[in-house]
């Protein structure tokens, strides 16, 4: 039998949690509903889900709060975080985006959006089927075993950074605007904005450590990944 994705919607109002699982019910997918933050911990600690629909304003801990906390859980920072909200301006899109999370929708919303933009994160959230290596300087990627490696210490990069960094590293050298890397990595861009790609490319370069001066800002074009980062070159 085929496993359903579980969603876990993070909702204190019932009337929305309840349209959003009917609507995820109708169209194969599990939903749980938790009304705020501690009972979605609890259920985070009982199973873990394959989305979460996060509420920004909630009783106690806020959804940004909780999206912080969760990205810094090793066990949970791998979940995709869809990040739902009545406040639709830009500065409060962007802080949902830095506090962890990998899409943004504003109320109200169509649960037909709501539907594409779930499809899309699971989408992103399954391995690409490749079993290639790459190396630049002492940066090495094996698909195979979803590893990445750094002067021989062992990485940690979530699922979206993963792939950012495989196709950078394929596509070594080369400048990438924001807009192709939403097609070419996510490949779902008619619902993502292009500040995403930044938020990414930050958690990416955070995660390299020492050899996050490999990944290049090019100014007014977009970002690369360098053998020879210029950072190294004035040093």
């Amino acid at each position: 039998m085929k496993k359903l994705p579980r969603v876990l919607i993070v909702e204190d109002e019932p009337a929305i949690a309840e349209l959003i699982a009917v609507n995820l019910r109708h169209n194969g997918c599990l939903p749980i509903w938790a009304e705020d933050g501690d009972a979605a911990q609890r259920e985070l600690d009982a199973v873990l889900p394959d989305v979460i629909l996060l509420d920004w304003m909630l009783p106690g801990q806020s959804g940004l709060s909780l999206a912080r906390k969760w990205r810094a859980d090793a066990r949970v920072k791998g979940i995709p975080i869809i990040m739902l909200t009545a406040r639709g301006d830009e500065p409060d899109k962007i802080a949902g985006l830095d506090a962890g999370a990998d899409d943004y929708i504003t109320k109200p919303f169509s649960t037909q959006e709501l539907l594409a933009r779930i499809r899309a994160v699971l989408r992103r959230r399954i391995p690409e089927q490749v079993n290639d290596s790459v190396t630049i300087g002492e940066l090495v990627l094996d698909a195979a075993t979803h590893r990445v490696t750094y002067q021989g210490e062992l990485l940690k990069l979530g699922p979206t950074e993963f792939k950012l960094l495989h196709f950078l590293m394929k596509h070594a050298e080369r400048v990438h605007s924001r807009s192709q890397l939403l097609d070419k990595v996510w490949g779902d861009h008619v619902f993502i904005e292009e500040r995403t790609v930044d938020v990414h490319v930050k958690r990416l370069r955070e995660a390299l450590g020492g050899a996050n001066v490999m990944v290049e800002t090019v100014r007014g074009a977009g970002y690369r990944i360098t053998g020879q980062p210029q950072a190294l070159q004035r040093a």
